[in-house]
């Protein structure tokens, strides 16, 4: 059985909730900002260079302009779900670099522990 990390319940549980309130506001004008602001956090904590994130960051944008164009389209309903699936995929885009770089620091710390091992040896 594969481990679930507490990452992935945590953007899991950002999904249920974006889809959720998106199927509430779905008469609601939509607001772009969210999905914005997390393509933006994504891109300042370098998910461009995590290949996993990098891919995530790509879809974020790419339902981003989907949206826009259901939007000019007036189908509401279809732009609202896109909507959804760009912010999660920009929080999980965010959330994988993130991980990637407490990674990169444990790695970094667990050599210098085995450093300081072999020196005091």
């Amino acid at each position: 059985m594969k481990h679930v990390s507490g990452i992935g319940i945590v953007v899991f549980a950002v999904a249920v909730g974006a889809i959720a309130i998106g199927a509430g506001c779905a008469t609601a004008p939509l607001s772009t900002e969210a999905a914005t602001s997390g393509i933006r956090a994504a891109d300042e904590v370098g998910a461009a260079d995590v290949p996993q994130a990098s891919l995530y960051l790509q879809l974020a944008r790419e339902d981003l302009a989907r949206v826009n164009a259901l939007t000019e389209k007036g189908d509401d309903e279809a732009a609202a779900s896109m909507l959804t699936r760009a912010e999660v995929d920009a929080e999980l885009a965010l959330a994988l670099s993130r991980e990637d770089a407490e990674r990169t620091q444990a790695q970094a710390a667990m050599e210098q522990v085995r450093q300081l091992r072999r020196d005091n040896s």
